[in-house]
């Protein structure tokens, strides 16, 4: 009952870093040296946990007997986030000048919300279901998450604002994409995934493999590849690797 409540409660704290991210395309003017600084962190912790988790854990799960299972589903979470990120506004800021944002109001209204939210939802599943699994796990899982959708935030909030000129109707929108990490906890807690086999929980954790690979390759690499500071972008993926390789201490 205990890792219930926290798998819940860490879910609906995700949103969080939406929020940060908001905060930082409306209020800070540097805010491209803390978005580059939330890449590197984010690359740094979850290609740790990666390695000293993630894998880890679905080899005890499924072993080598299912290993078929781990490929297929590992995949399928990858591509899952492939779809949903055509959806999604382009994450990187010098591509989104004023005049494509106001050209593509339908894209990046309903369509995009709607793409946004099934995102977020599907992670905070993969989160919930992994610290079921192992707190410690899904933990590492829910910050490199998390690190990961604070830039994701900042886009996402001069977006919106952008399309509608409303700050009223931003907040709202922000708040309800926050939330949608939150809705995935939920419906995992309805569908009682402490009580799956090994075998399920192996899957759900090659699912969340899945994802993670994705926003390395796809979102974080390029990312890191045309950073203007590269010594934040070091400075921020060391603290990552080292914040992971001291929770492993715990």
């Amino acid at each position: 009952m205990e890792r219930i409540k926290l798998g819940l409660l860490t879910t609906l704290l995700l949103g969080i870093f939406i929020i940060i991210g908001a905060l930082i395309a409306f209020l800070v003017k540097k805010k491209q040296k803390v978005v580059d600084f939330s890449i590197g962190l984010a690359f740094g912790v979850i290609v740790s946990l990666i390695i000293t988790d993630l894998l880890p854990e679905i080899i005890e799960n499924l072993r080598l007997r299912y290993l078929y299972l781990f490929l297929l589903f590992t995949v399928i979470g990858f591509i899952v986030l492939k779809l949903l990120d055509n959806f999604i506004p382009d994450h990187e800021e010098d591509k989104m000048s004023n005049k494509e944002l106001k050209n593509n109001l339908a894209h990046i209204g309903i369509v995009t919300s709607l793409a946004l939210v099934l995102h977020n939802i599907i992670e905070g599943m993969a989160v919930y279901s992994s610290i079921i699994t192992d707190a410690s796990l899904g933990f590492a899982i829910a910050l490199g998450i998390g690190f990961h959708n604070i830039p994701l935030g900042a886009v996402i909030a001069g977006a919106f604002y952008q399309s509608n000129q409303n700050i009223s109707k931003t907040i709202l929108s922000i708040l309800l994409v926050s939330l949608s990490t939150f809705v995935g906890g939920i419906i995992m807690f309805f569908l009682n995934v402490s009580t799956i086999s090994s075998v399920v929980l192996g899957i759900l954790l090659s699912l969340t493999l899945g994802m993670l690979l994705f926003i390395v390759i796809s979102e974080l690499l390029p990312r890191l590849k045309q950073a203007k500071d590269k010594k934040i972008l070091f400075t921020g993926a060391v603290l990552g690797i080292v914040l992971m390789l001291v929770a492993m201490l715990f």
